[in-house]
């Protein structure tokens, strides 16, 4: 793969991971829109890791906090402010790992990444974030955070497997149907994503391990730098914007790019 083409993939990746419009979609249309061949499981993985990098250094003091909540976990203390969020990542985080897992055992995975899929994902999720945003209330805040409700997220960020849906994008939704408002609803989101390509890198792992070398290890590194710078700068913008702009513009980009997807996926 090219410097540039690498390149493009790696901002498509940080720009999208966070902001409610698909990276998983974005990143399997973008081989299709270059005329290029599919960048592979490694750099995927390798874009993904950036991206984690990214979320962790944004939100570095939830991490100390989640990382002190694990700790007191294992010591028997259960009852901490630290603890209760590192145990209700844990569960938000089980579902995705379970049906992703049975997804990948399958075979399914490789039956989704379509742009029929991703076009409908696209555009029918994009309306939902819409509905969400508007109807849901504005009542709950991080602190609010629970059990019957990371469970609830927990379940639809399972849905983001479907490729086109985005995982940031259905987790805020999710977000806004249970009342949270929305700068503590991405934190929630955003938090959770942490987890989550953990789980992926490691599901993953072993079969991007079975196929390295010198170049995809290179290559590797400059994506998920890259991804890095990308993904930071689109996270720290979303959560600024987040204070006085609603969610609109990302479901009028979605809905557009789902038409398009559409249009030339039942044309082609």
């Amino acid at each position: 793969m090219s410097l540039f083409q690498l390149a493009i993939l790696a901002i498509v990746q940080g720009v999208t991971e966070f902001l409610p419009v698909s990276s998983s979609g974005h990143l399997i249309l973008l081989p299709k829109l270059l005329g290029s061949v599919d960048q592979g499981l490694a750099l995927d993985v390798a874009v993904h890791v950036g991206t984690l990098g990214a979320v962790i250094m944004y939100f570095r003091a939830d991490v100390v906090r989640i990382w002190h909540g694990c700790i007191d976990i294992m010591r028997g203390k259960l009852k901490t402010d630290n603890a209760r969020l590192a145990f209700l990542l844990a569960i938000a985080t089980v579902p995705v790992v379970v049906i992703g897992l049975i997804l990948k055992v399958t075979g399914t995975t490789e039956l989704l990444r379509s742009m029929k899929v991703i076009g409908w994902t696209m555009l029918v999720f994009g309306v939902v974030l819409y509905w969400a945003d508007k109807k849901g209330p504005t009542v709950k805040t991080e602190g609010d955070w629970n059990l019957r409700d990371a469970i609830i997220f927990g379940l639809w960020q399972a849905v983001a497997l479907l490729p086109g849906t985005s995982r940031s994008g259905i987790t805020i939704t999710a977000s806004r149907f249970l009342g949270y408002d929305r700068t503590d609803g991405a934190k929630i989101a955003m938090l959770m994503s942490i987890p989550t390509i953990i789980a992926s890198g490691v599901l993953l792992g072993a079969d991007v391990v079975s196929e390295a070398n010198w170049q995809t290890a290179r290559d590797g590194a400059i994506g998920a730098v890259l991804a890095f710078i990308a993904a930071f700068l689109a996270l720290s913008l979303m959560m600024r914007l987040l204070r006085s702009v609603s969610y609109t513009p990302y479901v009028i980009y979605r809905v557009i790019l789902g038409v398009i997807i559409l249009g030339i996926a039942y044309t082609a």
